[in-house]
């Protein structure tokens, strides 16, 4: 609840950011809202009957038939690690006209920083003009962008996965979707290539990208490289890619 409150006093500065939660709650009001409180497990038989929540040292049943939850948002640095770019704190450096720590390489949303559309697109102005060399137009934006950035940062203390939330893994909690890995087959483990190597986790369709920040919070282990493709593509995508490429070579 602290953090909460500490991150709407944030919001007190910013007319647009305000709105944006009171409307919010006004499309909540009448649901509860517990701080503190998550999900321990799911269950049922042919469906989802019940979920168990814990609050402090409360621990209790809650009968539903639907469930959504997200613990944290993670973004997608594979192609800013893959051009050299430096990574701090989990996010690209960048510099105040988005310019990273690759000379002539610039980024701008969520590899930044996590803030929303609004963030995003100013980002976005600053790092299109000062490419293109007008500076003066790019620090205009860089100015109104410092307000987004503290809000960037509010967002990220108050939002921070908790420690106890390391303790929420059972021995059969599936961390690697794509290849069926548990968690009681890597915590053995010290780093992420041996396990890899081991069970295959990270090498599925996704390559990483939902069980590599689980294991980096569960573990502590952080990715060694970043290999091309960025994405995995399914074959079909390159061969078509590669007709459409022949057909046009025909015609011209």
């Amino acid at each position: 609840f602290r953090r909460l409150a500490s991150f709407a006093a944030t919001l007190l500065f910013s007319k647009t950011k305000l709105a944006q939660a009171l409307a919010i709650r006004r499309q909540l009001s009448g649901v509860p809202h517990k701080t503190s409180c998550w999900p321990v497990r799911a269950e049922g038989r042919d469906k989802l009957e019940s979920v168990t929540l814990r609050r402090g040292s409360k621990i209790w049943r809650e009968p539903c038939d639907y469930l959504a939850c997200g613990f944290h948002l993670v973004p997608n640095l594979e192609l800013a690690s893959l051009l050299g770019c430096e990574i701090r704190g989990g996010f690209a450096r960048v510099n105040e006209f988005q310019e990273s720590s690759v000379k002539g390489i610039f980024c701008a949303g969520e590899l930044t920083g996590i803030g929303g559309v609004d963030s995003a697109i100013l980002e976005g102005q600053i790092a299109g003009y000062a490419a293109a060399g007008q500076s003066a137009r790019a620090a205009a934006i860089s100015r109104h962008n410092r307000s987004t950035a503290r809000f960037i940062d509010a967002l990220r203390r108050a939002f921070a996965l908790r420690h106890e939330l390391r303790a929420l893994a059972t021995p059969e909690t599936i961390v690697c979707r794509c290849e069926d890995v548990q968690y009681s087959r890597l915590h053995s483990y010290p780093s992420w290539r041996a396990a890899k190597l081991q069970t295959r986790c990270g090498m599925g369709p996704c390559q990483g990208r939902i069980c590599g920040p689980a294991t980096q919070f569960l573990f502590g282990w952080k990715p060694e490289s970043v290999r091309p493709p960025v994405f995995a593509a399914p074959l079909e995508i390159l061969a078509q890619a590669g007709d459409r490429a022949s057909q046009q070579a025909v015609n011209q």
